[in-house]
């Protein structure tokens, strides 16, 4: 028997499981994938044709609040994927609830001027 935890994580794998079978990052149109520890958040964009990670960012070192700091991280992803002259993405919310920090980057990605 697996404890509450294992369990949690175990449904948020087959959830991402189900939406990796779906969305696929290419060169020009690459996959935004978000991943979400307890107090940091990370983002990348990946180009799945070749494997090959475009562009990332994280919110190490940051000392607004989570959720501000998430946006930050969307917003930095999105002028690094500018400089690799990267206008569309598909995002890739890896099994986690679109709310809270996930939609966060999300928006921080859109003002920055990424499109998905």
């Amino acid at each position: 028997m697996k404890n509450k935890t294992q369990q949690k994580s175990l449904r948020r794998e087959r959830r991402q499981g189900r939406i990796r079978a779906r969305v696929s990052g290419t060169a020009t149109r690459p996959r935004l994938s978000v991943f979400r520890s307890n107090t940091k958040i990370y983002a990348q964009l990946i180009d799945d044709e070749v494997g090959l990670t475009i562009a990332s960012a994280h919110s190490m070192g940051s000392k607004e609040t989570r959720l501000v700091s998430a946006e930050n991280t969307g917003n930095a992803l999105a002028k690094a994927a500018k400089e690799k002259n990267v206008h569309e993405a598909v995002f890739d919310r890896a099994g986690y609830l679109f709310t809270g920090r996930v939609k966060a980057v999300a928006e921080g990605a859109r003002k920055g001027g990424l499109k998905f």
